[in-house]
């Protein structure tokens, strides 16, 4: 398996553009005829570009919309509005054969390695069941030695394509499922949480593993996760989300040394140091009040009911994420700046 050479693809070039993307999940009542009464807003005006060959780290809590957005891309929940411009193409009218040479340019890791590989399939029928479903992109005569080159790719020994997933370690069956999303060659990989279920040493070999790829067939990432030090270490760009909207989005050294929201704030100050000292200078920021509900979110900004600095304006104008006075990054708060102790 080799590298893409195609000398037209430049690297930082745009290839994915979503523009005020929209997923709300209808909230019903009744049993025969049903009605809806509300929805909950899982994805909620989300726009951002990823570009060639870089990784766009996607972090928040858990039921903040990410992995929600990531089955949008990968057309596996169909968008209540929004765009979605892929190779010049949109994703979400697409349909048919474009749709099907779409899908075969961006491809998923799942989170889970133990229920994302079928326990009746060899890893040999795993890898190349992408082949089956596109002919094209393998002659039916050596999608087995494709399968052999992928598993070494991914650092597994290729002897091992009949056997079965229960017969791997997880961090191994992850490696199984990189080997079938690098199958078509895709130039995106939508990765959901794909190390949140391994043990830490693990996830390091893992994350070593997606840079290396990355390196050698110049893809481009969505690495979405809640744990912000993963992110870091592999992102370029990261991209905060809260409650169905992305409040922050900048460099890795924008969101990691001068973030500007409260919420991003919050949220690297829980991050464990393991340095005393740098411990013991560091502000500790605890938000009061749980998480609003995505069914009936505060109007305004989203995040005043646990913020700090929420004041009467917080609560009837609506923060758009865009540059502030304080930091050239888009950041949806009022009174975005810098905290030096965080």
């Amino acid at each position: 398996m080799t590298a893409s050479t195609d000398s037209t693809k430049v690297r930082g070039e745009t290839v994915l553009a979503v523009d005020d993307l929209v997923k709300h999940f209808p909230i019903t009542q009744g049993v025969l005829f049903k009605r809806q009464i509300g929805a909950i807003r899982a994805v909620d005006g989300v726009s951002f570009e990823l570009r060639r060959g870089e990784t766009l780290g996607v972090v928040g809590e858990s039921g903040c919309g990410k992995s929600t957005l990531a089955r949008l891309l990968m057309r596996l929940e169909t968008p209540t509005s929004g765009r979605a411009t892929l190779e010049g193409k949109d994703l979400f009218r697409a349909s048919g054969a474009e749709l099907r040479r779409l899908r075969r340019n961006m491809q998923m890791v799942m989170q889970d390695p133990y229920t994302s590989l079928n326990p009746r399939m060899t890893v040999g029928d795993i890898i190349g069941e992408p082949f089956a479903i596109h002919p094209e992109a393998a002659p039916k005569g050596s999608r087995r030695q494709r399968v052999r080159e992928l598993l070494d790719v991914v650092g597994l020994n290729p002897e091992h394509l009949n056997r079965y997933p229960h017969q791997f370690s997880g961090g191994q069956r992850q490696r199984i499922g990189i080997a079938r999303a690098l199958a078509l060659r895709p130039e995106i990989i939508v990765c959901d949480e794909p190390v949140s279920a391994l043990d830490v040493s693990i996830q390091a070999q893992v994350i070593n593993l997606l840079e290396q790829l990355q390196d050698e067939f110049g893809l481009s990432y969505i690495f979405i996760a809640h744990d912000l030090s993963v992110v870091r270490h592999i992102s370029d760009r990261v991209a905060v989300m809260y409650l169905g909207r992305i409040v922050e989005i900048g460099t890795e050294e924008q969101i990691y040394q001068r973030a500007t929201h409260p919420y991003t704030q919050a949220l690297l100050s829980a991050v464990p140091v393991p340095d005393p000292e740098a411990r013991a200078e560091r502000s500790i920021i605890r938000l009061s009040g749980d998480v609003p509900s995505p069914a009936d979110p505060p109007s305004g900004c989203r995040f005043r009911t646990r913020c700090w600095k929420a004041e009467e304006v917080c609560a009837v104008q609506d923060p758009q994420t865009v540059p502030r006075a304080a930091d050239p990054h888009p950041s949806a708060c009022h009174f975005a700046e810098v905290r030096p102790d965080v």
